[in-house]
């Protein structure tokens, strides 16, 4: 039985990783001492999150960081204890995601048009951070793969609405239409699932500092269906 620690137990996203880990195989420890742990899970806050880092450097054990809204500097710290420690950042850990950038890496890598971009996320009222550190991993994701440089402009707007868990829209707009890719999350179980098949992996690997792609790579069973939408132009 895997012994795991959940920074931000009290929070929501702790509550219902603690909830659905409980049932996996898995052994939630209430001790703020992570010795008695196999691992840490993180959905709190990024200076909650430093505090864990730096227990789970000292004492060698892997993270899970799912907390969002980090500064560069929070993230050279995690990228330094990396060196020692396996670590997992990710945003999103909902799988749709994974497959939502497969489809969009295909279509940028295809596309011959002058492009803009426009990435719109919304989510509930209580998220702290603007944009949502998907939005911003999606940015970099497309600047990334844009080796022709047919992309001309990204711009991110953010929607802070009701108790939506989490949508992110994508469109690609030239002078002939626009193409759309969309995610949207029903339920914080999404994440919480994902947390935990990262928790399930990441004790088999060396220090590094790992996306949830690589955490699917290391899991070749999850299967998708993508589906396309072609807007008219606006």
């Amino acid at each position: 039985m895997i012994k795991v620690t959940i920074n931000g137990a009290s929070g929501k996203m702790g509550t219902i990783v603690s909830n659905l880990i409980k049932n996996d195989n898995f052994l939630v420890e209430s001790s703020d001492d992570i010795s008695f742990s196999d691992l840490v899970i993180d959905f709190s806050h990024p200076s909650s999150t430093k505090k864990i880092l730096k227990k789970c450097a000292a004492a060698k054990k892997p993270i899970i960081i799912g907390t969002t809204g980090f500064s560069n500097d929070d993230l050279k710290e995690i990228q330094d204890a990396s060196n020692s420690i396996p670590i997992v950042l990710a945003a999103n850990m909902s799988k749709g995601i994974i497959f939502l950038k497969k489809s969009i890496a295909s279509f940028i890598q295809n596309n011959q048009d002058k492009l803009k971009c426009f990435i719109e996320e919304t989510h509930h009222l209580d998220k702290v951070d603007k944009p949502s550190g998907t939005a911003i991993e999606l940015k970099e994701f497309i600047t990334k793969h844009d080796d022709s440089n047919f992309i001309q402009e990204i711009n991110i707007k953010s929607n802070r609405v009701g108790n939506i868990f989490g949508t992110h829209k994508i469109l690609f707009c030239s002078d002939n239409g626009t193409v759309c890719f969309s995610h949207e999350g029903l339920s914080r179980n999404i994440f919480a699932e994902g947390a935990i098949i990262c928790a399930k992996s990441i004790d088999f690997h060396k220090p590094n500092l790992y996306s949830f792609e690589d955490v699917i790579n290391w899991n070749k069973s999850f299967k998708i269906s993508i589906f396309f939408i072609e807007y008219p132009n606006f």
